[in-house]
């Protein structure tokens, strides 16, 4: 199975000077927890999350009109193409923690997202299948194994 049989087309995204306040409204309006975020030539460049913009409000104790996303993202992006089979993006999903991959042409850009709930309401119980509830377990339990908190990776130089 490949990913572009499951993920969701047409996401909404955000650029890297719109403010954390915008990019919480299009969460909202359309009930996502994450957007993809563009930058030049619409080459997705990050992924901002709800969690990033609560976290990001409370240890700037600032208003989120006054913080940009650019400001926020993580550098670090995880992504996967349409004409992946969908095991290898499960395996990005579980080495990387992370719910939600953007799916990108060859030349950068956004050709839609795939998370876990796709995967979820894809799956099926037997294991013939190219999606197994068994993968689908394997991946959340990789991606919700705790880390370690922040004071104690920055101890360890991680």
């Amino acid at each position: 199975m490949k990913v572009k049989e499951i993920m969701s087309t047409k996401p909404k995204v955000c650029a890297l000077t719109d403010n954390l306040s915008a990019a919480a409204g299009l969460m909202w309006e359309n009930d996502c927890g994450v957007l993809p975020v563009v930058g030049e030539h619409e080459k997705v460049v990050g992924l901002i999350t709800d969690r990033d913009i609560c976290m990001a409000a409370n240890l700037n104790n600032r208003n989120l009109w006054n913080i940009a996303v650019e400001d926020v993202i993580s550098s670090k992006l995880f992504a996967c193409k349409p004409e992946d089979d969908i095991q290898t993006a499960l395996k990005t999903m579980q080495e990387n923690k992370v719910r939600r991959l953007p799916v990108v042409g060859a030349d950068g850009t956004l050709k839609g997202i795939l998370s876990m709930n796709d995967i979820v309401l894809k799956a099926e119980e037997k294991k013939a299948t190219e999606l197994s509830y068994a993968d689908v377990v394997k991946t959340y339990k990789a991606i919700c194994q705790h880390r370690p908190p922040m004071q104690a990776q920055v101890a360890a130089g991680v």
